[in-house]
């Protein structure tokens, strides 16, 4: 393992540890609806992480839904989650173990807190409308989600020295622009069902706020 990737795991190791989230093993132990929740998310992304498109080796294009995730169970919770995806995709070697700290960080933790900071902000600053939640904190929120998250494995795979930043950027920072629409309409898509149908699995959502007839 390379200094990055011991960093990554390290890095990695210490904010799960910090950020653990103690209410959710009472929780997920006593209730059997949030069970299937919790085993649904897990397994839903996991098989849409493992569906990767890519030119050059590493350097893969996938939708993250991570938005829709951190909006569902907020970032604590939606980071453990994400832990699970990851060993999930180490277990079917879709990942290499050494890359899993640095792949935690760029993929999930930092675009994680963005998403989750970008929900606090319309929450903060913005008027709670239904519309609001729907079109910032889901539609947009995932769209620059996925660019961060793109950008982060540029800067990761050109600092570690794995390529040139000319074939990172013409054979995969180039292709983001293609991903930023589609992840936006699937995220948007599932919070405005979810927020209609299943408010309950919005851990971010709410309904006296957001859907009160005085704003």
């Amino acid at each position: 393992m390379t200094m990055w990737q011991i960093t990554g795991w390290i890095l990695w190791l210490l904010i799960t540890v910090r950020y653990f989230p103690r209410e959710f093993w009472p929780k997920l132990k006593t209730e059997p609806g949030y069970q299937h929740f919790v085993f649904g998310s897990v397994l839903g992304l996991s098989v849409l992480w493992s569906i990767q498109a890519g030119i050059i080796n590493g350097l893969n294009l996938h939708f993250l839904m991570l938005t829709t995730l951190v909006l569902c169970h907020g970032w604590r919770i939606a980071m453990l989650l994400c832990a699970f995806i990851s060993l999930i995709l180490i277990t079917f070697q879709i990942i290499p173990l050494a890359d899993a700290g640095l792949y935690a960080l760029t993929t999930f933790i930092i675009p994680g807190l963005f998403s989750y900071l970008m929900f606090l902000a319309s929450y903060r600053y913005l008027s709670r409308h239904l519309f609001v939640y729907i079109f910032v904190a889901g539609f947009l929120t995932s769209a620059f989600t996925i660019a961060l998250h793109m950008l982060l494995v540029s800067l990761w795979f050109y600092t570690e020295g794995r390529y040139e930043w000319d074939i990172i950027y013409d054979n995969y920072l180039k292709m983001s622009i293609l991903t930023w629409f589609p992840e936006a309409l699937l995220n948007g898509g599932a919070i405005t069902l979810m927020a209609i149908y299943q408010p309950h699995w919005l851990r971010t959502f709410y309904d006296r706020e957001y859907l009160s007839p005085d704003r």
